[in-house]
Order: structure tokens, then sequence, then C-alpha cells
């Protein structure tokens, strides 16, 4: 199902300002993702003091769990293209990705992090009006990609992803912070 890329960057820009697009550093060799895929990179503004990473185009190929993810940095940091981009390319896979699930990331978030998977979520920082995109008769979703722990992830499996999520508001755990504790 195609939706119009430059509408949902307009949405995006709406939201977090100006981006810049990062389709030449994307690596793709096994050719599984959409024409015209692309992660935008947005630097810190006065909505967010942060760096933010979000794809365009993830879901332009399959019709079913239109999503696209974003992820949160302190620093401009060029592997979480890289880390979205291969994200991305789970969700073109048999089982498409959605809200609640986990995500190997194969690798830390940034540097040394002990936070190797992600964990989709709402975008509690931006709300709905991030969140929703309305195109023709169809709706996406921008949902939030928190990096977690191997721990963090195994609670979520053992027990819900609410009970995570109580566990994430509970232990008042610093989202941008790459070395954080696990809350789990």
């Amino acid at each position: 199902m195609m939706y119009n890329l430059e509408l949902l960057k307009q949405h995006l820009e709406a939201n977090w300002g100006k981006s810049v697009n990062t389709t030449s550093q994307i690596s793709d060799p096994l050719r599984k993702m959409p024409a015209g895929f692309s992660v935008l990179e947005f630097p810190p503004s006065e909505k967010h003091n942060f760096w933010i990473y979000s794809t365009l185009g993830m879901s332009t190929d399959y019709p079913v769990n239109l999503i696209e993810l974003h992820i949160f940095s302190l620093i401009q940091d060029s592997t979480l293209v890289e880390l979205l981009t291969v994200t991305a390319s789970f969700h073109q896979n048999d089982a498409p990705l959605g809200l609640h699930h986990t995500v190997n990331f194969g690798r830390p978030w940034q540097g040394d992090s002990a936070c190797s998977f992600g964990f989709i979520s709402l975008p509690y920082l931006d709300g709905e009006d991030l969140e929703i995109f309305n195109f023709e008769d169809n709706q996406l979703h921008n949902l939030w990609l928190l990096p977690i722990t191997e721990s963090e992830r195994i609670y979520k499996t053992e027990n819900e992803w609410d009970e995570l999520e109580q566990r994430f508001e509970d232990c008042k755990f610093d989202y941008l912070n790459s070395h954080r504790a696990s809350c789990a």
C-alpha cells in the first residue's frame, strides 16, 4: 500500500522540525526495503533537546501493520541509520513488526550499551499528533523504538508489555542514557 512519502515527511517535520534525509548512508544488501525508503535525521530543537532518527517508507510495500519507527539519541549518531534500516527490514518478513513487539538489534544501541534490543512503544513524548498519520482511508502509526536490555526483553516475555512499561516508570529510567542500568 503506497502512501505519499512527502506528505508523511511533512507530518514528521510538523512535529519535530526540519530533517535531513540520510538515504546515501543506507546499505541494503538484501534489497528488501521498498523503493523510496530512507531514514530522516532531526537535530535537537525547541521541542526536544536530542537527536531523532525516523524511518520514512518502511511500510509502503506492506499492506498490514502500517508503521514507521523512530529512535532518540543524545548525540548525532549515523549508526542509528543502519540500526533503523535493519530493524525496518524485519518488517518486510512474513511476520511484520507492530506495537509492543521486541527486536534484537544484533549489537549494542550505541557504543558498549547493554541495550541491544528494541521495544516498539507508543510515542509517549509526542502523543497522537505524531503517532497517527491519516491518508486516503487508511492510518499509519509512528511508533517509538525504545532501546532495552536483554533482561528487560526477558521480563516482557515472561510478563506483559504493560508490566514492562510500568517497570520503566517505577525505576524512572533515562531513555536517552545508553549506559543506563536495566530496570529488570
